[in-house]
């Protein structure tokens, strides 16, 4: 059974130097409270159902992520993310699409 952290609505990765990936999630505020965002720690290790990817971190937290919410939910989350790459200056990158993810983490793992 998993230990499951966060749930975001809308997720990416981010890719760092020396082929580290991080979760970045993002859910959308309500009425009471306001639109969010996290990093998780790194990517240890990817598991997968039919419908979502759990992501389990490097401080043992675990992304559950729908399969269907890769991106961004909100502009807030999309300034935060911009700012995050830009302040990097080039050595964080964001992953276009889970299957990019998916060959560059698959392929790099040693098994």
């Amino acid at each position: 059974m998993r230990n499951i952290n966060e749930s975001p609505d809308r997720w990416v990765i981010l890719e760092l130097p020396e082929n580290n990936y991080k979760v970045f999630g993002t859910w959308m505020g309500g009425y009471l409270d306001g639109d969010r965002w996290k990093l998780n720690s790194g990517i240890k290790s990817v598991d997968s159902d039919n419908e979502y990817y759990y992501f389990i971190g490097y401080s043992g937290s675990c992304y559950k992520c729908h399969k269907k919410g890769y991106g961004v939910a909100t502009s807030f989350g999309i300034d935060i993310l911009d700012s995050i790459i830009k302040t990097s200056e080039g050595k964080i990158v964001l992953i276009n699409t889970i299957e990019e993810f998916q060959k560059n983490w698959f392929d790099e793992q040693e098994y």
